[in-house]
């Protein structure tokens, strides 16, 4: 066991220094100066070269290049060039109402899409199936703005029981956050339970029309018991990789769902990063959602071994 946890941590490593060059290539060689758009469309060609002298942008990339590693190394993602702001200290503001809108997602997700995706596959082919997947559809099928539009209309602004936009942290106190959180959370659950409850289905009948569970309920097993310790459990690794995938693409994805909400997450960030090529800011953030990738695929990989200890092997 600790040899697998070892390799798969190791394996880690090349995964993020491709991850670092790719980035570091694609921003450097697009078009553009980010020096002429920070100075503005006033300033003087003078201006812009002295500008970009600052910046480092006249040194060669691969100069460029070694020296940016040299940061990372140092645990630096470098300063904003439009605020002057460390990158570390943006993305340490930001990225907390982001997780905690993905955490409270997930949470809910799972709590709703698992039971009915296993309701689904234990009623296979009648109508309480039906139902599960025509949700499931209808889920896929809605844009998440839309979602988060109409559940706007009805809590925030005819029922007043929600605020319509705003974020408030958990430290400012539990029933504050969750008023605040509850409906960008439940916008975005709407196509994670879907998902999640697709796979839940397919995944839980492929486990039921196995010998041992016929053997299982041949023996006078209750049919409870052999969905849920013998069914569910040896169907959990499909479900266990689309729940994580799903909190990594939450946190890189909440993009629309902020915008809607006004949520001063990392999505935006990104968004207005790129919008001025803020080099460093741009460059951190998709470090950092690599990163979050790699380290949830981590994660499912070594949390498949409690399901099924033969892949360890």
């Amino acid at each position: 066991m600790l040899g697998y946890i070892v390799k798969r941590v190791f394996a880690v490593i090349p995964v993020m220094a491709i991850v670092a060059l790719i980035v570091f290539l694609i921003l450097r060689l697009t078009p553009g100066d980010p020096a002429a758009i920070i100075a503005g469309d006033t300033a003087t060609p003078e201006q812009i070269a002295r500008l970009r002298q600052t910046m480092g942008l006249n040194e060669p990339i691969y100069v460029q290049f070694v020296q940016w590693v040299g940061q990372l190394l140092r645990g630096d993602l470098g300063t904003s060039l439009l605020s002057g702001t460390p990158v570390n200290a943006l993305i340490a503001d930001r990225i907390w109402p982001t997780l905690n809108i993905a955490v409270l997602t997930i949470i809910m997700s799972v709590l709703i899409a698992v039971p009915m995706g296993t309701f689904a596959a234990w009623r296979r082919g009648r109508i309480g199936d039906h139902v599960v997947m025509i949700i499931s559809v209808a889920g896929f099928s809605v844009p998440a703005f839309v979602v988060g539009y109409v559940l706007i209309k009805i809590f925030a602004a005819d029922l007043r029981w929600l605020p319509v936009q705003g974020y408030r942290a958990p430290s400012a106190g539990l029933i504050d956050f969750l008023r605040h959180a509850i409906l960008p959370a439940l916008t975005l659950t709407a196509a994670y339970v879907a998902l999640t409850a697709r796979m839940t289905r397919a995944s839980l009948l492929n486990v039921l029309g196995e010998d041992y569970i016929r053997t299982a309920l041949a023996k006078g097993v209750g049919e409870t018991r052999v969905l849920l310790r013998h069914g569910l459990r040896n169907a959990a690794v499909p479900i266990l990789t689309v729940v994580g995938t799903g909190f990594a693409m939450l946190l890189s994805g909440v993009v629309v769902v902020e915008s809607v909400f006004n949520i001063p997450g990392i999505g935006r960030l990104t968004i207005d990063a790129v919008m001025a090529r803020d080099y460093p800011v741009i460059q951190g953030m998709i470090l950092l959602t690599s990163g979050i990738y790699v380290l949830v695929n981590l994660l499912i990989d070594l949390a498949y071994t409690l399901f099924d200890p033969r892949i360890r092997y």
